[in-house]
């Protein structure tokens, strides 16, 4: 597990106590190190991001913790160690979108985080609209707010096109991703999901290095072949890809996703997804319907599935839908709220969207069955 805060003076150590729940209090210490990030506004402001790892954990096992140094501590707070087996049954969280301003969904998701609905949270882009503004200290306030989540469960991210401004740099000093490329794009395990989080600002942005779309893509393809090893696909069939702009969408507003040539939507992409067996996760089945049946649409459907779920709350309101949306469109609603993703077993996954407009009503549910998996499970 990895602690990530911020200062924004200099310390002399970097040091997280911890212990397990209902033992000695901090009886365990590690210590990381800590980056000077300068925010690129006109006030240059300096602070201090500081990463402490937490190795050797008991699976499964509830710790207590704070971090800090002999300068000063923070609150205490909890987590519980993700279990490594692959037969246990991930619970997740799953949004974008989610601003400083009109965080709608965020005491809803704060509750359910500190009963213990989650396992893990996936903030798929879009933070704090926006953490460069006033030099950054939307940023800091941001990072106030979703303190609340993210000190208890894996905060787990990809950025989007709110993030862009400096290259990306507040995004990528802020969080602290697995991986090489400071959180653009990375994959990790849990359960039976081995979960893959890409960047789509990539294709938008390339000012900042086109030779990132390379990059990402042949990482990707290493990364699924991998992945698709038969002894690796056997523990972990469900592959799951997160990315902030879908490939495919049916809002009115000519976003790139409604366009016939996206630039994420790209035949390299589309069709290393559903060569290697990705369960990409609204839609029935993209571009064409390919449902398992008509009756029964996610029993082993014959090509990868879409959910786009939809804003958590910001500034900036809400996108009117086309009036007459494509065959693959399933569901579509335009209140605010967040999806939760449960993998039971390794053929049985459940999603639901909530509607924080509705006082957390669940407004849709699907089960996707895989009998199989891999690519010749779309025969």
């Amino acid at each position: 597990m990895e602690v990530t805060w911020t200062t924004f003076n200099e310390t002399e150590e970097s040091i997280v106590e911890y212990g397990l729940w209902g033992g000695r209090l901090f009886e365990l210490t590690a210590k990381g190190k800590a980056t000077l990030f300068v925010d690129g506004g006109s006030e240059e402001r300096k602070m201090y991001i500081h990463r402490v790892t937490l190795t050797d954990l008991r699976p499964a096992s509830a710790y207590v913790y704070h971090c800090g140094s002999e300068a000063g501590w923070s609150d205490v707070f909890s987590f519980t160690a993700l279990n490594e087996s692959t037969s246990w049954s991930p619970r997740f969280a799953i949004y974008g979108d989610m601003g400083n301003e009109n965080p709608q969904s965020l005491a809803r998701l704060q509750k359910e985080t500190q009963v213990g609905t989650y396992d893990v949270i996936l903030h798929v882009g879009d933070f704090a609209y926006d953490m460069h503004e006033d030099n950054g200290r939307i940023g800091d306030e941001f990072m106030r707010q979703i303190q609340s989540i993210a000190a208890y469960v894996p905060y787990m991210t990809c950025p989007g096109n709110h993030e862009a401004e400096y290259n990306f740099s507040n995004y990528r000093n802020r969080f602290s991703m697995p991986g090489q490329t400071e959180s653009l794009w990375y994959s990790w395990n849990v359960g039976s999901a081995h979960i893959i989080s890409l960047s789509t600002e990539i294709y938008f942005f390339l000012d900042y290095g086109v030779d990132l779309i390379f990059k990402q893509y042949e990482w990707l393809k290493k990364d699924l072949e991998e992945a698709n090893r038969p002894e690796n696909r056997a523990e972990r069939p469900w592959i799951i890809t997160m990315g902030h702009r879908p490939m495919y969408c049916s809002n009115n507003d000519k976003d790139d996703c409604t366009l016939f040539e996206s630039y994420v939507c790209t035949p390299q992409n589309t069709s290393l997804i559903r060569e290697r067996g990705v369960n990409y996760m609204d839609g029935w089945i993209i571009p064409s319907v390919f449902n398992g049946s008509i009756e029964q649409p996610y029993v082993n459907p014959k090509a990868p599935v879409h959910i786009i779920t939809g804003s958590a709350g910001c500034r900036e309101n809400h996108d009117p839908f086309v009036p007459n949306p494509r065959d693959w469109s399933a569901f579509r609603s335009t209140d605010y709220g967040y999806t939760r993703m449960q993998v039971h077993n390794t053929t049985h996954l459940y999603l639901e969207q909530v509607s924080d407009d509705q006082y957390g009503k669940v407004i849709d549910s699907i089960w996707v069955v895989k009998e199989k998996h891999g690519f010749s499970a779309w025969f």
